[in-house]
């Protein structure tokens, strides 16, 4: 059956930066705070309405968010934007809700092998930990999204069988999660995958959003849009330049890029409410932060050049 524009894709989509987060954390140069405040606001500017700003984890093993507080404090919150973080056990979760956030993404992995390199759990006890997590989320307050990490593979096709992810996804929506969110954190997933996933998860989520959180490590991130559009999703996580990727999974590359996802929607008739060029233009600028001529996202270097540089951060 052909493509048409009116009947197989949604008329707006719901873009859900994640760059300062995913997007920086395995980054090799260390970003300041003045920075990461000038980048979240600058995407603010160019129509982000959701940013995952930070995550609360231990310094230790991922140092480039030492400074959550710092940042969510001094963020200049606009009042039509959802600020969240990440957390991954129940200390996260204290220190998101102290920082002043009222969002909070809260997940496990469906393979147990990456939730003991990236939480130092099994998925066993990495579930107990949701529920305390979820929990104490509740009880102060916050809205709560529950992911599920490797919903497509661990590191390779089949190592997760999907039946797992199915399970982990009608836990969530038992406990009362907000939103769910599928994470292809490894970049494995094929379109036929994704519908198969979709088709499995939306009847169990009924009114709640699903949300798709996806890599391009393998060149089918956008592929993979397409086909989660067409299966009825319209929330994907995405990343300024294509950056991002899971430190604890080898050859792991980034998200799929915000330009390049909002390029190809808005081709197709379906609004973001997102500015292009100036989005291209913040990316551009950041490449100076990091020291780097180029990202890995394609669209940015093409429109970059027609919209406001982002401001300087203040000298130290």
């Amino acid at each position: 059956m052909p493509l048409t524009r009116e009947t197989d894709f949604p008329a707006n989509v719901e873009i859900i930066e994640v760059g300062p987060r995913d997007g920086l954390q395995r980054e090799a140069t260390l970003v300041s705070t003045d920075d990461k405040v000038a980048l979240i606001n600058a995407l603010v500017e160019a129509g982000l309405k959701r940013i995952q700003v930070t995550s609360f984890v231990h310094p230790k093993w991922v140092p480039q968010m030492a400074d959550a507080e710092d940042v969510c404090a001094r963020i200049p919150k606009a009042p039509d934007v959802i600020y969240s973080g990440l957390a991954l056990n129940r200390k996260g979760v204290e220190r998101a809700h102290a920082a002043g956030l009222t969002t909070i993404d809260i997940s496990v992995s469906a393979s147990d092998t990456h939730s003991r390199k990236n939480a130092n759990r099994s998925l066993a006890q990495a579930l107990q930990e949701f529920d305390d997590m979820y929990a104490l989320g509740r009880e102060v307050g916050m809205t709560i999204r529950g992911g599920i990490q490797c919903a497509f593979g661990y590191l390779q096709v089949g190592d997760v069988d999907p039946a797992t992810v199915i399970e982990i996804a009608q836990r969530h929506l038992d406990l009362g999660v907000d939103e769910l969110a599928l994470a292809d954190t490894s970049g494995l997933a094929d379109p036929v995958q994704i519908t198969e996933m979709i088709d499995s998860v939306l009847p169990l989520a009924g009114d709640r959003p699903v949300i798709l959180h996806l890599h391009d490590t393998r060149g089918l991130g956008l592929a993979n849009v397409l086909a989660a559009l067409r299966a009825g999703v319209s929330r994907f996580d995405t990343a300024f330049g294509g950056l991002g990727g899971c430190p604890f999974i080898e050859g792991a590359t980034g998200n799929i890029a915000t330009e390049d996802t909002v390029y190809m929607l808005h081709q197709m008739g379906i609004e973001t409410g997102i500015d292009l060029s100036k989005l291209s233009r913040v990316t551009r600028d950041f490449e100076r932060v990091l020291g780097s001529s180029s990202m890995p996202g394609k669209v940015y270097k093409l429109l970059a050049s027609d919209a406001p540089r982002l401001a300087q951060a203040p000298a130290d």
